[in-house]
């Protein structure tokens, strides 16, 4: 109850205080405000031109940054596809070749290699070569889903009349301190 007292008696002189120490300026502000066309067709703008290049619906919302990280993603994914690939045609070719018995036992890769070492080699690589596979598509609809959103976002009312803010009132039943937020919505 004390500290309670002494909170209002110190809030109330800074707020005296700060009260007469300002002179009151008058300004008028004409009241008018701005408002922006939304286009309802703009994220499904952004989705297909991302969707035919990518990084395109990135362009079309402004957000420049994001278009290397696109073409990061996909870059490294299907450099990753290719590798993958290539190795996986180069253990197959070999194990075709001991197959056949015109391999060579001195070859500086393969010739300590046995068979079973080869066909697992091969399914590595060909496992590897899959998930590169699916990562890229992964990235190249995340880029397509990421322009949608983030047109959708751009369209977002975001100004004065809804606000959140927190409130500390005094309970009238037991005089103590309560939190809660205060949700307006100005029309």
């Amino acid at each position: 109850m004390k500290q309670t007292v002494f909170i209002y008696l110190i809030l109330s002189f800074f707020c005296s205080t700060t009260l007469f120490a300002q002179k009151p300026e008058i300004i008028k502000y004409k009241d008018t405000v701005v408002t922006k066309a939304i286009n309802p067709l703009a994220p499904s703008k952004a989705a297909f031109y991302s969707a035919i290049l990518p990084g395109l619906g990135q362009a079309y919302n402004k957000k420049y940054w994001k278009i290397p990280i696109v073409y990061a993603g996909l870059g490294i994914s299907i450099y990753s596809y290719n590798f993958n690939q290539r190795e996986y045609h180069k253990f197959r070719d070999e194990y075709k070749r001991r197959l056949d018995g015109t391999s060579d036992p001195n070859h500086p890769i393969y010739g300590n290699l046995d068979n079973d070492r080869l066909i697992s080699a091969q399914k590595f690589h060909q496992r590897n070569r899959d998930l590169s596979m699916l990562l890229t598509v992964g990235i190249y609809i995340l880029n397509i889903v990421d322009a949608n959103v983030d047109a959708h976002l751009i369209q977002f009312n975001v100004n004065d009349n809804l606000s959140v803010k927190p409130d500390l009132y005094q309970n009238q039943l037991n005089n103590r301190q309560n939190l809660g937020l205060s949700l307006n919505y100005n029309f």
